[in-house]
């Protein structure tokens, strides 16, 4: 089946969770003006009031009490969304249907997490502190024991701590709670996550890879850090005046706030009978490179072509345009550079005909949440035909009375019907402090167009197949329901158009590897990786104290909620000082995570010798190269914030300590030197925050650097999926490169997994090995935690060719699921369902795969049902010869959201030498594993990889992640396939 790629998306179903607002309905009220309201008070409200049933999502109560409060809601806002649009009365299709989540920094059960593993060492220094103060030894210990049982009371553990403070158990939890089978994975871009979410979904709908998306995104005040973190970068105010250019509004209310949508292709939804809000017509990213500290674009002329380009990508006319929800973010210079590129852009519009409004006069800025709550406003406003009112009118109203086209929205009025007869349209901006610009095009839906393969979209077919004299030619026909609505369409500016510059892109085209880097534990480099894996030589071992204080953390031998019974690792030191070329200070450098300093080295080695452009603001490779994304897998809740947060939260144990009973046997003086002891220990009380601490807290900020720093035109993305996160992203990159959204991208995983904290949290639910992984051992007890980065440059397989590039490898296919079973326990059904999908991208089938760089956990039941799931989809043919597994975690151990960076980065070394890799640490084959059922073999010594006739070497890759999410990479040699087939194949209408 094809699907288009300039097909309407119809928003079918609205969630809404806002102080004092549960559902569309009563959204609409709020943004209608039907409810009095002041930001402040309605933004400082908050969302603990909002009572959510958890017993009704199947969870068990043991589960319960570790997730998150923002895993409660969004499971509730994905709840009311399905509801409001009739699931599941109208039941969607399960096994196409995706889960797309978006929070922005650590939620509070990491927080807790954190305090508590943090909290041992600080009981530790007031043993010492009251043994220094004069205590005898049994009153420091008696009131060490106090303190920790005082803590425990707050700061309450359980074995499932781990899985309920991840970003991604949350898609994964709706996913099982409602049994959708599709993709789950979470994202963040600052404040433009929800924008970058939605985007996603487009691509994933237009491309055919679902048939129906829930996007749900939310925002709480999780720490004080967070806003005292934005108020150092001169963002918050007391009350958001979103069009104040003139300096009486300092910034914007920080608002909490949960919103969710239900998207759909067009015709699926008129198909299915659904209501529809609206229509997304078009969701355009573009970022502005700048090196230094985060900010949002003071760029008028970048605001002004990433509007109009989405304008001419969606075929509207800016004239046709009557309303636009703005940024209106309440900081003086970007509210004069978002009016300034709304009324250029609009200047052949009569005077006062667009009315311009922002969400923020009634939430305040819900950050992460912010697109969605824009959008939700947007498209209720198309359903009920109205224009809704804005509170605060600011400089909105002095473009209005200098005779420009924007008007403000001072009083709710009827929405009149669009220019000659046309439907009405909105438009919808969006930025982040990270540079990032968004513009979205929504239409109204005015009657049953169905745009299919037999509709008037086919009649582009052959421009989209790159057989027509001027490349793809739009069809404004398609999604215009009257002959009036048509003539507003631009001719020549469909979405499609983009692909005439640059190669034809298609769903199934092979995207080229033209660059891979890595770091993990010893290895800094892609070249030392390989030589210990081709070496078979273990880089795990002891992790220094600096990481694990063995007198505090360390119990071997037995399952603890404080302890981790193991001291093993693949551990690294990240870099202390930024690569060279890059103008970032020390004190900034210090200030990063360790991830975004990991990764910045990374991809330094990624791009060496690529002619970037580091930080004079010329321009760069990227510039040349079109528009990129940078896509990084990690823990969207960074170390960084994880630990400056615990910090802040312990400061008040001085009051704690001074009220325990078993110190009340000492003198104020005795009292006065442990205090002082205890303040030295700990620090200052209160050293300020910096302006910079918000940059090293965003995940997000990972790839913002390496965009920034580089001078790329790249959107950055953090991406989220458990262990199977590297993959996530290279999923994501794939999609945006064969819908043509991106002319390269950026695209792995990092993450430094041997710290104390997590050490201690995967303890608990006995995840690690005693001793160190041993995927496939008879032996195999769990896995050994790793540190690392893995980055790889993609291009679409044409343009590699007629750029030039070294080819390293084709990603062919690639295949996601989720079990929609359990968050923990492996499943062979949902491991197949990725495996299966990803055969179905490519033209061959599994017996032609030589090598398979499994997950391989090293534990005895993720190991067999592997395995299990590998003989269902790879079994069952005549093989040349046997299938060789192996995996990278017996080398590296276990890191995280990188693990895929290292699967995918040693595939592809191996393939470059043509050399099978050997697994290490595997004494004795677990019997129970069927390899024979495939045939399959795990060698442990290298062997030459030799091309079977007639074909190309050919590998996959496999990611599982805890709450049940797989992904399936097939990759290809390049040399046999650029001889076999043309650059571009299996195009829209070739068939």
């Amino acid at each position: 089946m094809r699907f288009d790629s300039a097909e309407p998306v119809a928003i079918v179903g609205i969630a809404a969770l806002y102080p004092g607002v549960q559902g569309p309905e009563e959204y609409w009220q709020l943004v209608n003006g039907e409810y009095p309201v002041t930001t402040a008070s309605r933004a400082a409200a908050g969302l603990d009031d909002v009572e959510v049933d958890v017993a009704r999502f199947g969870i068990p109560p043991a589960q319960a009490r570790s997730m998150a409060r923002m895993q409660i809601l969004m499971l509730e806002a994905a709840r009311q969304c399905l509801a409001d649009a009739g699931h599941p009365g109208r039941a969607l299709p399960v096994e196409r249907t995706d889960v797309i989540t978006g929070t922005c920094f650590g939620l509070d059960r990491q927080h807790a997490n954190a305090l508590r593993v943090e909290a041992i060492r600080h009981v530790r220094e007031v043993e010492r502190a009251a043994l220094s103060a004069g205590a005898d030894s049994g009153s420091a210990q008696r009131a060490a024991e106090e303190l920790r049982l005082l803590l425990a009371g707050r700061l309450h553990g359980s074995p499932h701590d781990r899985v309920g403070e991840m970003a991604s158990t949350i898609p994964a939890r709706i996913a099982t709670a409602f049994k959708f089978h599709g993709r789950t994975l979470a994202v963040e871009s600052a404040d433009a996550t929800s924008y970058a979410g939605v985007a996603q979904a487009v691509l994933n709908l237009r491309g055919g890879l679902s048939d129906a998306v829930l996007v749900v995104t939310g925002q709480r005040r999780e720490s004080p850090l967070f806003a005292r973190a934005l108020d150092a970068k001169g963002l918050t105010s007391t009350a958001t005046r979103p069009f104040a250019a003139d300096g009486s509004g300092s910034g914007f209310v920080l608002g909490e706030g949960v919103g969710a949508l239900l998207l759909k292709r067009l015709s699926t939804a008129v198909g299915d009978g659904d209501r529809i809000y609206a229509t997304i017509l078009d969701c355009s990213l573009r970022h502005d490179a700048r090196p230094g500290p985060f900010a949002a674009s003071p760029s008028v002329g970048l605001r002004h072509s990433t509007a109009a380009g989405s304008l001419r990508a969606a075929a509207v006319r800016p004239e046709t345009v009557q309303y636009v929800e703005c940024v209106g973010s309440g900081v003086a210079h970007e509210v004069r550079a978002e009016l300034a590129a709304l009324a250029a852009l609009h200047e052949g519009a009569a005077a006062g005909s667009v009315a311009v409004g922002s969400v923020k006069d009634r939430l305040g800025h819900t950050f992460a949440n912010a697109g969605v709550a824009a959008l939700s406003k947007v498209a209720l406003a198309l359903h009920h035909r109205r224009i809704p009112p804005q509170l605060e009118p600011g400089d909105a109203a002095e473009f209005a009375r200098s005779g420009t086209p924007l008007r403000h929205s001072d009083a709710g009025r009827p929405w009149p019907p669009g220019k000659e007869g046309s439907p009405r349209r909105a438009t919808v901006h969006g930025t982040s402090l990270t540079g990032t610009l968004c513009h979205l095009v929504l239409e109204e839906h005015v009657g049953p167009v169905h745009v299919g393969p037999d509709g008037p979209a086919g009649l582009v077919r052959e421009g989209r197949a790159g057989t027509h004299p001027h490349g793809p030619t739009p069809i404004g026909e398609a999604v215009c329901p009257t002959r009036q609505a048509r003539l507003t369409r631009l001719p020549g500016d469909g979405p499609a158009a983009r692909y005439a510059v640059g190669g034809t892109a298609s769903d199934t085209e092979p995207i080229a590897v033209v660059g891979l880097a890595g770091w993990f534990a010893d290895s800094p480099d892609a070249e030392s990786f390989w030589q210990a894996v081709r070496s078979g030589v273990s880089r795990i071992g002891p992790v220094p104290e600096t990481v694990l204080d063995r007198d505090l953390y360390y119990a071997p031998g037995a399952l603890s909620l404080t302890h981790s019974y193991t001291d093993q690792g693949g551990h690294t030191t990240p870099p202390t000082a930024p690569p060279p070329g890059l103008r970032i200070s020390p004190s900034r450098h210090a200030a990063m995570d360790v991830a975004q300093r990991l990764a910045l080295d990374v991809a330094a080695q990624l791009l060496a010798g690529r002619g970037t452009i580091t930080a004079d603001g010329t321009g760069g490779w990227g510039g040349r190269n079109g528009r990129g994304l940078v896509a990084v897998g990690s823990n969207l809740g960074l170390s960084r914030e994880r630990r400056l947060n615990a910090e802040a939260s312990l400061q008040d144990l001085e009051d704690t300590v001074a009220r325990l009973d078993a110190l009340g046997g000492l003198s104020p003086l005795q009292r006065k030197s442990l205090l002082t002891s205890l303040r030295e220990h700990m620090g200052p009380a209160d050293e300020g925050v910096p302006p910079d601490l918000l940059d090293g807290c965003l995940a997000s900020g990972i790839a913002a650097l390496v965009a920034n720093e580089y001078g790329l035109d790249a959107v950055p993305l953090a991406v989220e999926a458990a262990c199977a996160s590297s993959l996530a992203a290279i999923d994501v990159a794939v999609t945006a490169l064969r819908a043509g959204a991106a002319d390269y991208a950026i695209a792995g995983g990092v993450e430094l997994a041997c710290n104390a904290r997590d050490m201690v949290l995967c303890s608990a639910l006995g995840l690690l090995s005693h001793s160190r992984s041993a995927p496939f051992d008879a032996g195999a007890d769990g896995f050994t935690p790793g540190d690392g980065c893995g980055l790889f440059l993609l291009k679409r397989h044409g343009d590699a060719l007629r750029d030039g590039d070294e080819i390293l490898g084709l990603v062919r296919g690639i295949g996601a699921s989720n079990d929609a079973k359990s968050l923990i326990a492996p499943d062979v059904a949902g491991q197949t369902r990725a495996m299966e999908r990803a055969f179905a991208q490519v033209d061959f089938a599994p017996s032609a795969v030589d090598y398979l760089e499994a997950h391989g956990t090293g534990t005895k039941v993720g190991d067999r049902v592997e395995i299990a799931a590998v003989a269902k989809v790879y079994g069952g043919s005549r093989r040349a010869r046997p299938l060789e597994i192996g995996s990278a975690k017996s080398f590296y151990g276990h890191t995280f959201a990188a693990a895929g960076s290292a699967g995918l980065l040693r595939t592809l070394l191996a393939m470059r030498a043509r050399t099978l890799p050997p697994n290490t640490n595997l004494h004795t084959l677990n019997p129970a594993l069927d390899l024979a059922a495939v045939p399959a073999v795990v060698p442990t010594e290298p062997s030459v990889w030799r091309r079977q006739p007639g074909r190309p070497r050919r590998a996959a890759v496999s990611s599982f992640g805890t709450g049940g999410i797989n992904y399936h990479v097939l990759v290809e040699e390049h040399e046999e396939h650029m001889e076999r087939t043309r650059p571009v194949e299996h195009l829209d209408g070739a068939r």
